[in-house]
């Protein structure tokens, strides 16, 4: 029998807290450190597993003789999926005012969710060290696009609802991106073979993880805060862990940094594709 406690806990007032990070490798090895122990925990095959996740009692209004709401600190931003399989702060690791989370269908970057990381940005900018996209496995927004995608007369049923509409027309680019990189890696008969719609859903969940980087990154850039990075990954719901194409991240950190340019685009396309990830939903394990 195997149980596992999640612990929120703080302690008296004058009690180390937990150091928050310092720049933006920092930030992306405490949130890599964070997936980890969670994954430590469910490997165990019985007995009790305990994640203890340090809050300061401040955040939470806790202290003595102190009145009104505490200040926000948080020291990443995270653009995640409203998929309520995917607890941000819970696969992080994290406690209140930790992270500065925006959720939004297939995690893209419509107009309401650029204000909010410009929000973030301009008003936190102290504290943010870093920006996270995570992408999810079996993303319902992503699955709808790649339906559409493989059956076009699927559109007419959300042609006439601009808010569906939106979202499904920022990752049909994406979906015909990853189309293509399959069947110039398997061979364009590669449509018909089973597997072929998960396989595609998996490529066009990754591809938009990073192309929503790669966007906000420049975006930094021109907004002259070029000390500001962002990373990227996909939370798998089978396995919980953060997965990122092979060779764009190394094992400790598992969240990568977006391509710069479209050869780097087209690399990472060449990588998602020959991932033992598509090869597994394609049935293609060696």
């Amino acid at each position: 029998m195997k149980t596992v406690e999640i612990i929120y806990r703080y302690s008296s007032p004058g009690a180390p807290t937990r150091p928050r990070p310092h720049d933006a490798e920092a930030a992306r090895r405490r949130l890599s450190d964070g997936f980890a122990t969670l994954l430590d925990s469910l490997s165990q095959d019985a007995g009790l597993a305990q994640r203890v996740i340090e809050v300061d009692p401040q955040d939470l209004g806790l202290l003595q003789g102190e009145h009104g709401a505490s200040t926000q600190h948080p020291f990443a931003v995270v653009l995640g999926c409203s998929d309520a399989r995917v607890p941000i702060e819970l696969i992080f690791n994290e406690g209140p005012n930790d992270l500065f989370v925006v959720r939004v269908a297939g995690n893209g970057l419509g107009h309401d969710v650029l204000g909010s990381l410009w929000y973030a940005l301009e008003h936190l900018r102290e504290s943010v060290r870093l920006v996270v996209i995570l992408g999810h496995s079996g993303c319902g927004a992503v699955s709808a696009a790649v339906d559409v995608f493989l059956h076009p007369l699927g559109y007419l049923s959300v042609s006439t609802s601009y808010s569906l509409r939106g979202i499904l027309d920022r990752l049909l680019i994406v979906v015909e991106s990853a189309a293509r990189k399959l069947a110039a890696t398997y061979g364009n008969d590669i449509a018909q073979q089973p597997g072929y719609r998960d396989a595609l859903i998996a490529a066009s969940v990754a591809g938009n993880a990073a192309q929503v980087a790669f966007a906000v990154q420049r975006e930094l850039t021109g907004l002259g805060l070029n000390e500001l990075r962002v990373v990227y990954g996909v939370y798998r719901l089978e396995t919980r862990e953060v997965w990122v194409p092979p060779g764009t991240a190394d094992g400790a950190t598992r969240l990568a940094h977006p391509p710069t340019d479209l050869v780097a685009f087209g690399q990472l396309g060449d990588a998602i594709a020959k991932s033992d990830l598509i090869a597994g939903n394609l049935g293609r394990h060696e």
